[in-house]
């Protein structure tokens, strides 16, 4: 069975032993970047599987890192910095981070972090139905890719997950403890601030205008409903009846 490789970056002699010890005594592989720039030259060069960031301050400096290991992967990471205002959260996710974990912290908690964010959403759907195309847009299940308007884009693999879960059942009103369950784990589900920037990053990437979202629409103080009409959604090779009967009339 293959073991997911973790890179710790730049963490404190006391800290970086700490992950270390409790990383290998889980079964992980590991890596080790004692700077930002290493860090970013390691995941460019090899794959890891996920990674922990640690942040001292001044906290820019490593949102900095954060911003480009992502501009060159899409591996998860998890940052880990000394207790932070929600203002700074949340400039990690948008930064690129798919977790944040403060200081101190229990090894434990960390682990079940790690084991959330790996984690892949269960299909839960028809398994007669690998892809969605709409409007331009193709969502490809089985491969896991993105097509907009004929241009590959590319997504992290939770905000592939949580488009995943959104079209899956598009037209419902999804709250947003049930998104964050279902996406993230059942530990995650009053963390309404990490979903919020994963809409504003998935809106960004799919929407021909984000700031007045055609299709992740907000349920306002309840949460998201992807809009799709019946018409455009058809499974890979395999087009809607009204597409069908388009065809015959023509």
């Amino acid at each position: 069975m293959k073991q997911d490789r973790i890179l710790i970056v730049n963490g404190e002699p006391e800290t970086h032993g700490i992950l270390r010890s409790a990383l290998v005594d889980a079964g992980y592989e590991i890596g080790e970047a004692r700077t930002g720039g290493a860090a970013v030259q390691m995941a460019r060069a090899d794959r890891y599987d996920l990674i922990l960031l640690e942040v001292n301050a001044p906290i820019a400096s490593g949102l900095r890192t954060c911003q480009k290991i992502r501009a060159n992967t899409d591996t998860p990471i998890i940052i880990i910095s000394a207790p932070a205002e929600e203002t700074e959260k949340i400039a990690a996710l948008d930064a690129g981070a798919d977790d944040y974990v403060t200081k101190p912290f229990n090894a434990k908690e960390v682990l079940a972090r790690i084991r959330a964010v790996l984690r892949r959403t269960p299909l839960n759907r028809d398994e007669t139905t690998p892809m969605i195309v709409f409007a331009g847009m193709e969502i490809n299940f089985s491969t896991r890719k993105l097509i907009v308007q004929g241009k590959d884009v590319r997504l992290t693999p939770k905000e592939f997950d949580l488009l995943h879960y959104l079209a899956m059942n598009a037209n419902l009103p999804l709250s947003h403890g049930k998104i964050l369950q279902a996406v993230w784990g059942p530990d995650y589900g009053k963390e309404v601030e990490y979903l919020r920037v994963f809409i504003k990053q998935l809106r960004k990437k799919i929407e021909p205008d984000p700031g007045s979202p055609r299709y992740i629409v907000t349920e306002h103080w309840f949460g998201y409903r992807f809009r799709l009409p019946e018409a455009e959604r058809h499974e890979a090779g395999h087009p809607s009846d009204a597409t069908n009967e388009e065809r015959r009339s023509n």
